[in-house]
């Protein structure tokens, strides 16, 4: 793969939205292609389950490890979809949170055992690791 691959990662509300659009309007300028992506989402399928999660139906909350999957199986096809094809066409990708945010809300936050939120991961992305992450 040749394109970069940058994750913004952070609380709500902290800016990550906002850096990634001023990052791509300078790369633009610099003739950079550039594919700016949110998570979970980015692709139809992602999207779906981020409405999923977001807005789970019926009267019972998502549990901790279906959350986990939900957002592993988004994650699947927004790399597979979407960031691999990026990478390769030589593309700088952008993503609004990535796999550092399961560890984060479904490991530390949920309380899913890490081995089980890094195998989830690891089936998830692959060798599709960022190149950077900033953190806000």
């Amino acid at each position: 793969m040749s394109g970069s691959f940058i994750t913004f990662e952070g609380i709500e509300g902290c800016g990550k939205s906002t850096q990634i659009e001023r990052l791509a309007k300078r790369l633009a300028k610099l003739e950079k292609n550039v594919v700016q992506l949110r998570e979970p989402g980015g692709t139809a399928i992602g999207e779906a389950i981020r409405e999923t999660v977001k807005h789970p139906p019926g009267d019972n909350p998502i549990s901790p490890d279906t959350e986990l999957l939900l957002m592993n199986a988004s994650r699947a096809q927004l790399v597979q979809q979407v960031i691999r094809p990026a990478l390769a066409n030589d593309c700088v990708v952008m993503c609004d949170r990535f796999y550092d945010s399961s560890l984060a809300y479904q490991g530390y936050g949920q309380g899913v055992e890490f081995a089980m939120v890094q195998r989830a991961i690891d089936e998830a992305v692959g060798e599709s690791k960022a190149k950077f992450t900033l953190l806000f």
